[in-house]
């Protein structure tokens, strides 16, 4: 799978969430390997969009597209300034990966020096699973300097807040510790979501 990230601010928030599902109908269906999006607005108007394709060779072939390209500069428009892209091609799901019936759903972007031990921590989740079962899934794109995207989609707010004040066991607390320092959160509370159907 490939993850790419789009995020900046953007006042105009039904403007741009009409323009994404215009996507899906007059854009999307030539979007060979595209599987779908999560998307929001945190509090402050920074929208964030995590849209995954097949592979890097399906998502760079839809950037191509004269359409998509058309679209991509009405998208910009709507901006309230510059744009971050980010692109990865090393992408570890968490259950299944997230469900388009999240409530919430919490974008964590950090940076560690050692992406093997992140993505080990990622991939075992049964202890996890039974500790915080209002997680539903989650998402882990890895850039080559070792910054990550996780993207992780919770039932609803009120049950993410209240698993988070469950302590985790020492060694789980430990690897958490060394994965979330100095990583930021955005908290999306009305996400949206598409699928490739």
């Amino acid at each position: 799978m490939f993850i790419q990230i789009i995020q900046g601010k953007c006042t105009r928030q039904d403007e741009l969430r009409a323009m994404a599902e215009r996507w899906v109908a007059e854009v999307g269906p030539g979007a060979s390997g595209w599987l779908g999006g999560t998307y929001g607005f945190t509090d402050d108007d920074r929208f964030i969009g995590v849209v995954r394709f097949e592979s890097k060779d399906a998502a760079m072939a839809n950037s191509n597209r004269p359409e998509q390209t058309a679209w991509a500069e009405q998208m910009m428009a709507l901006m309230d300034g510059p744009v971050e892209f980010h692109d990865c091609d090393d992408v570890t799901l968490m259950m299944d990966g997230g469900s388009d019936q999240a409530g919430f759903v919490q974008v964590i972007r950090g940076k560690v020096s050692d992406p093997a031990r992140l993505k080990s921590m990622m991939a075992d989740t049964t202890l996890l699973h039974e500790m915080r079962p209002e997680i539903l899934g989650a998402t882990l794109a890895l850039e080559p300097d070792g910054t990550f995207t996780e993207t992780v989609a919770f039932t609803d707010e009120a049950s993410a807040r209240a698993g988070e004040q469950v302590p985790p066991p020492p060694e789980v607390m430990a690897e958490l510790e060394y994965a979330m320092q100095g990583a930021t959160f955005y908290d999306l509370h009305h996400p949206w979501f598409q699928t490739h159907r």
